[in-house]
């Protein structure tokens, strides 16, 4: 069942990549669309984020983004989800610079996911806890321990003390979950349609005191791998048998 409350942040789920990793499968169609347990990735996003009680989504799109609009809009299923789109254009903007672009339909607050991740938790408090904060900005952490992939936060008592994704440290117990939620404020200061990684921005503000932490307990699913994708779909299968 849906439950909506009027406060609801909206979502911008990121999906502009090239998804280099999943070749030749992703060569004629962009990652949101590959099949997973025989429904498009980005549907089943989307269905999760509407029984989520979110009622708009901004997808950031890029390589073949015009495909994603075309499957959404002529699925019936997501009439009373408002999905509006943000294009890179001719050059590819990165995560941060996507999202950066997107604002205009975002307004001051919002979510933000990965077009290739699939993140069963609890999205109402993700918000509540952001909107407590009083901060700019909250990650959401899973205690990983270099389960699924490397861990790259130091995470103690709410907040962020560190996030490196290139060169993280052995006291990183904690691994980005993969939802946020954001300040527009954060993102104003840098120069729209430049290249930007949203990974560069979180690190920023983390080195500030400034990025809030919120721990989940179930982990994450991302089709962003081969091996990610199985274990994907093996999770989509066995939750509809169930």
């Amino acid at each position: 069942m849906t439950t909506t409350r009027p406060d609801t942040l909206p979502v911008a789920i990121l999906a502009g990549g090239l998804a280099t990793r999943l070749r030749p499968i992703t060569e004629k169609i962009p990652k949101s669309l590959i099949q997973v347990a025989g429904r498009p990735f980005v549907l089943r996003q989307l269905d999760y984020l509407r029984t989520q009680g979110i009622t708009r989504v901004v997808m950031c799109t890029g390589f073949l983004g015009q495909q994603i609009e075309t499957v959404v809009r002529g699925e019936t299923s997501l009439a009373d989800l408002d999905v509006l789109y943000s294009v890179d254009g001719p050059i590819l903007l990165g995560t941060g610079g996507a999202l950066r672009q997107a604002l205009p339909l975002l307004g001051e607050q919002f979510f933000v996911l990965y077009g290739d991740s699939f993140l069963p938790c609890d999205f109402r408090q993700v918000q509540d806890a952001f909107q407590a904060s009083g901060q700019p900005a909250l990650m959401t952490v899973l205690h990983n321990s270099g389960r699924w992939d490397r861990s790259n936060v130091l995470f103690r008592a709410g907040r962020i003390l560190d996030h490196n994704k290139r060169a993280p440290t052995a006291d990183m117990e904690h691994i980005d979950y993969g939802l946020g939620v954001m300040s527009a404020a954060v993102l104003q200061g840098y120069e729209p349609g430049r290249p930007l990684d949203l990974a560069a921005v979180y690190e920023r503000l983390a080195s500030e005191g400034r990025l809030a932490g919120h721990e989940v307990e179930q982990r994450f699913y991302e089709i962003g791998s081969h091996e990610g994708l199985r274990e994907a779909e093996e999770f989509f299968l066995t939750k509809e048998k169930a």
